[in-house]
């Protein structure tokens, strides 16, 4: 079973995220913020990151780029669903290491079609 490691500052989007993955068969591990996802990744394994941007302590671009320095997640897909939709935005996200930039709301059934065409 993947198990993908969901980050959120927001109890109820963590919910929703939470609530989706595990309908469509993987297993969750959900962080309140980046430094809270930060100690868990470095406690065990993901076969995914989907972070948020906008959060205390470390956001979801900071997030990225201290997973992207740890060789044990240089190939693991991050993917972040934000409200942020700018270009400028999206492309700092890139230029950082994410896989991908999703849009909040999400659509469930999209949310799970791209986690599955990324996970390896």
């Amino acid at each position: 079973m993947h198990s993908i490691l969901a980050v959120d500052d927001s109890a109820s989007m963590r919910q929703m995220v939470s609530f989706t993955l595990k309908n469509a068969g993987f297993s969750v591990v959900e962080a309140v913020d980046g430094q809270d996802a930060y100690e868990k990744a470095n406690s065990r394994d993901f076969n995914l990151v989907l972070t948020d941007q906008n959060m205390p302590r470390m956001d979801g671009i900071s997030l990225t780029r201290k997973l992207r320095e740890n060789p044990k997640f240089n190939t693991t897909p991050n993917l972040i669903l934000t409200t942020e939709s700018s270009d400028q935005m999206k492309q700092a996200g890139r230029a950082a290491g994410a896989t991908g930039w999703l849009v909040k709301p999400f659509d469930p059934a999209k949310l799970v079609e791209v986690i599955g065409k990324v996970i390896r």
